[in-house]
């Protein structure tokens, strides 16, 4: 499979499991709902402050997003190194407001974004954004 081809599998898919290393190099993995910005090469996803995947990534940046399709052997892994945004604190702040943005780029329109600007604030949110540094994958 090319880049090119492994790129826009990443690219029309939301869901995948992303890998992490736990403190003692065993992997942890998490499955996931991201949005993928191919001009930025970054893959968005929304975590808590108080998961593992996140706890993680603080200590080590280093990140997977394997994504598959409904045939199961079409698969494509993202690598690269991941920075976390502020944990959002109250429904006006930036990182809410990137969470609205990733929440329309996934899903669409929201039925009560002050609502979801609340939620987001109250379970401590953040925005992990990987940058891709390489992708594997095949066909099946």
């Amino acid at each position: 499979m090319t880049d090119h081809a492994l790129f826009e599998l990443l690219a029309r898919r939301h869901q995948g499991v992303l890998a992490t290393l736990k403190s003692d190099g065993r992997p942890q993995l998490s499955n996931v709902v991201y949005a993928y910005d191919e001009p930025a090469r970054l893959i968005r996803v929304s975590v808590t402050d108080d998961r593992a995947k996140t706890r993680n990534l603080r200590r080590d940046p280093r990140a997977s997003l394997h994504v598959t399709t409904e045939k199961f052997w079409p698969y494509v892994v993202a690598e690269g190194g991941a920075e976390l945004s502020p944990v959002a604190t109250h429904p006006g702040d930036p990182t809410v407001d990137e969470l609205v943005d990733l929440y329309r780029a996934i899903q669409g329109e929201h039925p009560d974004w002050d609502e979801y600007r609340a939620v987001m604030a109250a379970e401590r949110r953040l925005v992990l954004r990987l940058s891709v540094d390489r992708v594997y994958g095949i066909r099946g």
